[in-house]
């Protein structure tokens, strides 16, 4: 009995060391004397703390690890060093707005400059890349920008800065007569319209799925330069109201968030210079068209 005991607490000990081994396997059996030469091989392979990647190139590159690890060290690791992006996704500054305004030139993109490298900029710019020859990773490196620089001319201040970001819709025939602040759903603008002839233009934002902007043809109600919403107590400055408490107003979360965010119904304006400048000429009675 006793020998059988002391065989059962033997086991029981080399189970529990054989277990921690593996929970705990590769921290442990890295810092060892063969750490040299099996976890560099198996590292580049496929353990599971170097497959995981943020662009997925690595379980691309490497199928199988022992034939295509040192084949996949030399490609993946070249083209980083030698071709350095200047501007990239997520890039904000006054070098992407003259990027954007040069590709709107050559009519890859549509939308105003915006300072800000975001997908359309991305997909723009690798349909110029692929049209001409250079590698299509839709990042700017040096010969993709002195290549846009060479066929498109510097941007104007207008085309940097254009008076609204979004472009203008065609206007809904009911703006085509009287006085009337002409909305666009699908372009997200407001254009003030006099007599058919646009007078100014500026972003709007509308309300979410929960909370909708309605659609139609309204009036002006009435307009307060300074209001504050009785419902969600939020500031509505240069408010100009049409439909049953929606306004056009001023949004400084709007201003601050752009599209990230919406409104409770209203028609939100980021501009508001332009919005004052709007206020002082709209009138009570003034037609009002909301549409798709």
């Amino acid at each position: 009995m006793l020998r059988q005991r002391v065989i059962i607490r033997t086991l029981g000990v080399a189970t529990a060391v054989a277990l921690a081994a593996t929970a705990c396997g590769p921290q442990k059996t890295e810092p060892a004397g063969s750490a040299s030469k099996v976890p560099s091989a198996s590292a580049a392979g496929s353990t599971p703390e170097s497959s995981p990647s943020t662009d997925n190139k690595p379980a691309d590159a490497s199928p199988s690890p022992s034939a295509s690890a040192s084949e996949s060290a030399s490609p993946s690791a070249s083209p980083s060093p030698t071709v350095k992006a200047i501007m990239a996704n997520g890039d904000e500054s006054e070098q992407v707005r003259e990027l954007q305004a040069r590709l709107k030139q050559l009519k890859y993109m549509t939308v105003a400059p915006t300072g800000f490298y975001g997908s359309k900029t991305t997909a723009a710019v690798k349909s110029f890349q692929s049209k001409n020859g250079l590698t299509a990773s839709g990042a700017v490196d040096d010969a993709t920008w002195k290549k846009i620089q060479s066929v498109s001319k510097k941007p104007s201040a207008e085309e940097l800065r254009p008076p609204t970001v979004n472009e203008v819709d065609a206007p809904d025939p009911r703006c085509m007569t009287g006085r009337v602040m002409c909305i666009s759903k699908e372009s997200r603008t407001l254009a003030w319209m006099i007599d058919g002839k646009v007078v100014s233009t500026m972003d709007v934002r509308f309300g979410s799925e929960n909370t909708p902007t309605r659609e139609g043809q309204f009036k002006v109600e009435w307009k307060a330069k300074d209001w504050t919403s009785t419902i969600y107590h939020t500031p509505m400055p240069y408010s100009m109201f049409f439909s049953q408490g929606q306004a056009v107003h001023y949004s400084a979360d709007f201003a601050a968030r752009g599209y990230a965010g919406a409104s409770h119904g209203c028609v939100n304006v980021r501009d508001k210079g332009k919005l004052a400048s709007l206020f002082e000429q709209v009138q009570v009675g003034d037609k009002v068209v909301v549409y798709w």
